[in-house]
């Protein structure tokens, strides 16, 4: 049997991301819920979201940000030959995102899956494309984190309105040539499936739904030591790293999570304050924004983080492309 050669390792070549034109404020959330714009600030942080209209679907915003990595990775379409979304809002199971966002790019006949881990998705996907092409089994992989949740919000429920939005962030990861050029570190990752009823949707025709107080103290007192351990699997020590990228999920959450890092010179995503929680979307998001803003240098060590509804929860070190 023969066995496809293999790479050092992966690494993350490119960035991308996309957020949908219309900004819903506090305020306007406001006018038909019982809420202001000072209760949901204090609560998780958010001050505005974005919300995607009807016509433009997961896939469409997926397309967009994959369609930036792709370019700004210099790779032609015909390079990449694995695709995964990382998503939990399809609007039904069959058919899925990766399949109809490689036709739109132009990639002829890739590997192509949908992978659902929830918020934490986009990290999963991350290990999991890191650990095809060290295999030999993809060379270049596209992987999307894209989210629709205004689909699967009830617009009148004041406990999941707030927080959820919209968004679709993306990374083209390619081979590492030599130990030093590995970009990707060793994932960190496992799940809680005794809690797996505090988020979830009921069924086909319910809404999401979240005991968001267990998730609060699951969170803050569960994951870091995660985030540690992908350190450690690394050989980053916490002080060395540029920043930290974790789910936006909550903004007390994320900051108490990077107060036990001990780490306090390291930067610390918020994009939670004008993105909302975008899922599987929310890590790819917030890194490709913090890169763009020259938040993060190129080269430098960033923490990701991502944990959700599962609850699964994933985390490693990477290179900022």
């Amino acid at each position: 049997m023969r066995v496809a050669p293999a790479a050092a390792g992966a690494r993350i070549l490119s960035l991308g991301e996309h957020q949908p034109a219309r900004v819903v404020t506090n305020d306007e959330l406001a006018q038909t819920l019982d809420t202001s714009d000072e209760w949901v600030r204090s609560r998780v942080g958010i001050a505005s979201r974005r919300i995607a209209g009807p016509e433009e679907s997961n896939v469409d915003m997926a397309v967009t940000a994959g369609g930036k990595a792709l370019a700004a990775s210099g790779l032609a379409a015909s390079d990449i030959d694995l695709v995964i979304v990382a998503t939990c809002t399809m609007p039904s199971q069959v058919p899925h995102a990766a399949s109809q966002v490689a036709t739109r790019l132009g990639i002829r006949a890739p590997g192509a899956f949908d992978l659902n881990g929830a918020c934490a998705g986009f990290v999963y996907g991350l290990g999991t494309a890191a650990s095809a092409i060290t295999a030999g089994n993809a060379r270049h992989v596209l992987l999307i984190g894209s989210e629709k949740l205004s689909d699967w919000v009830d617009w009148t429920d004041r406990s999941t309105a707030i927080i959820f939005a919209d968004g679709a962030g993306a990374a083209v990861i390619g081979p590492a040539t030599t130990a030093d050029e590995v970009g990707i570190g060793p994932i960190a990752w496992g799940s809680a499936g005794d809690m797996v009823d505090t988020i979830h949707i009921k069924d086909r025709n319910s809404y999401l739904w979240q005991e968001g107080q267990a998730v609060f103290r699951w969170a803050t007192t569960t994951l870091a030591p995660v985030a540690l351990e992908a350190c450690e699997k690394a050989g980053v020590r916490p002080e060395e790293l540029a920043a930290f990228v974790p789910h936006q999920a909550n903004l007390r959450i994320i900051e108490a999570i990077a107060r036990k890092l001990g780490a306090p010179g390291v930067a610390v995503a918020r994009d939670i304050v004008t993105a909302g929680n975008t899922s599987s979307a929310s890590v790819p998001l917030a890194l490709a924004r913090m890169a763009e803003r020259g938040e993060v240098p190129s080269g430098a060590p960033v923490l990701l983080l991502g944990f959700g509804a599962g609850l699964t929860y994933a985390a490693q070190v990477i290179t900022c492309p």
